[in-house]
C-alpha cells in the first residue's frame, strides 16, 4: 500500500474519482518549503522550492494500491510526470513519507500564481469530461498515446459540454434523445478525428420504435469561422488551402475557398477561438464580432457543429500572405476581394464551401449597417 500526496488538479474531488474509479481515505497536508504556481503556457500548476516559511496544499491519498497506483500513473506519466519520494506534514503536525508526480528536470516553467477554486470555475468541467475518455483507454492505450490524444479529447469534451450548456431551442412536438435505445456502440478508429457505430432503436413519429439500426457518426467537435470584413473599404479576406474532402471526392482541384476557421479547444470559448484562429491563419486582429448562426453543416453523418462570425477589421492591400500552423500542418494563402466581387463569387460556383456561402449571403443583408458602425479606438 503506497500514500500518494496531490496538490494540484487532482485535489478536485471529482476529478479524482474519474482517475481512480473511487475516492480514498484521505487527509489535507502540506509540502513544506514549497509553493504551487502555474506551469508557464498551461493551466495546471507545479510546485517549486520557495522559502522555509512556504508550503504548498494538498492531499494525501492513504494506502493506495497497486491498481490505485497503475491508474494514477496512467494518467500521469505520458505528460512526462515520474513519482518521487517527499515529506509531507498533515494537519494534525506528523510527518508522512509518500510519493508525488513531478515533471522531469526543465521540462516545465514555473509561472504565474494558481488557485484551485479559479482553475475548478474555468477549467474544472472540461478537465473532468477530457478524464472520463482518457481513463476509459486505461488498459487499451499506453500513457503516452493516452496524452497523444489528450488536445483532441479536450477538444471533444469541449463539444459535449456546449451541447449541454448551450443547447438549441427545444421543440416540444419532439422526443428528446433519452427516447434512443443505444443496443451497442462500436468505436473502429480513433485518433484526430474518430469513427462510432451505433446500434440503436429511435422512435417513429406515429410512437413506436425503429427496427434496430446502424448509424455511424464521423465524430468531429466544434468549429468556429470567421469572415473577416473591412467596412471601410468593403472588401474581405478569404483563405485558399487543400483540402481532403474535395480529393476523395474527386474534384480536379482540391483546393478550397473558405473563411477563416478552426476547431474549439478544450477550454476556449467560440469568440476566443476566433481571434486565435484570425491571428494564426491571416495575422489578423478582429475589432467587432457578430455571430451570424450556429448549426450542424451536416448532421446526416457528421457531428461537427459551427458557429459562424464576421469579424470587422482593417484590411489594407499588403494584408495578404501565407500564414498556417507547422505542427498541424497547415499551408494557407490569404486573398482579398471587395464586396461585389465576393458575390459575384458566390452567383458564379467559384464559392463551394458552405460557410462560405452562408456568411457572404449574410454579410450582403447586413453589409449597410455594419459600416455605420463605430471603431471602438474612435
Amino acid at each position: 500500500m503506497t500514500d500518494i500526496f496531490v496538490f494540484g488538479t487532482l485535489r478536485d474531488l471529482s476529478l479524482l474519482e474519474i482517475v481512480l474509479g473511487q475516492l480514498p481515505e484521505r487527509r489535507e497536508g502540506w509540502l513544506l518549503g514549497a509553493r504551487t504556481v502555474c506551469a508557464a503556457g498551461h493551466d495546471f500548476p507545479i510546485s517549486i522550492p520557495a522559502a522555509p516559511s512556504d508550503r504548498s496544499p494538498g492531499l494525501l491519498l492513504i494506502g493506495l494500491s497497486a491498481d490505485d497506483i497503475a491508474r494514477l500513473d496512467f494518467y500521469e506519466y505520458g505528460f512526462g510526470y515520474l513519482r518521487r519520494t517527499a515529506t509531507v506534514t498533515c494537519a494534525d503536525g506528523t510527518l508522512r513519507q509518500a510519493q508525488l508526480y513531478r515533471p522531469t528536470d526543465g521540462a516545465l516553467r514555473p509561472g504565474g500564481s494558481w488557485d484551485l477554486s479559479a482553475w475548478q470555475d474555468r477549467h474544472g468541467a472540461v478537465t473532468r469530461e477530457t478524464a472520463l475518455e482518457a481513463m476509459s483507454y486505461f488498459g487499451s492505450l499506453t500513457s503516452a498515446e493516452m496524452a497523444a490524444l489528450w488536445p483532441v479529447m479536450g477538444a471533444r469534451a469541449q463539444s459535449r459540454l456546449a451541447a449541454c450548456t448551450r443547447p438549441a431551442p427545444v421543440r416540444d412536438d419532439l422526443p428528446s434523445r433519452d427516447a434512443v435505445v443505444v443496443e451497442r456502440t462500436d468505436i473502429p478508429y480513433n485518433k484526430f478525428f474518430r469513427l462510432e457505430e451505433h446500434h440503436l432503436r429511435f422512435p417513429h413519429f406515429d410512437g413506436g420504435l425503429s427496427d434496430p439500426v446502424s448509424r455511424v457518426a464521423f465524430v468531429a467537435v466544434d468549429a468556429v469561422t470567421v469572415l473577416p470584413y473591412d467596412p471601410v473599404r468593403d472588401r474581405v479576406l478569404l483563405v485558399d488551402q487543400f483540402r481532403i474532402g474535395p480529393y476523395v471526392r474527386g474534384d480536379a482541384q482540391p483546393w478550397t475557398l473558405e473563411p477563416i476557421a478552426g476547431r474549439v479547444d478544450g477550454g476556449e470559448t467560440w469568440e476566443e477561438t476566433v481571434h486565435r484562429e484570425a491571428r494564426e491563419e491571416a495575422g489578423l486582429t478582429m475589432w467587432h464580432l457578430e455571430r451570424i448562426g450556429t448549426y450542424y453543416p451536416s448532421p446526416g453523418a457528421v457531428t461537427e457543429y459551427l458557429a459562424s462570425y464576421v469579424g470587422l477589421t482593417d484590411l489594407p492591400d499588403d494584408a495578404v500572405g501565407l500564414y498556417g500552423v507547422d505542427h498541424e500542418a497547415e499551408d494557407i494563402k490569404t486573398r482579398i476581394v471587395g464586396f461585389d466581387t465576393l458575390m459575384a463569387m458566390t452567383r458564379d460556383g467559384r464559392v463551394q464551401n458552405g460557410p462560405l456561402m452562408i456568411s457572404a449571403l449574410w454579410l450582403a443583408a447586413e453589409r449597410a449597417r455594419l459600416r455605420t458602425l463605430p471603431r471602438p479606438d474612435t
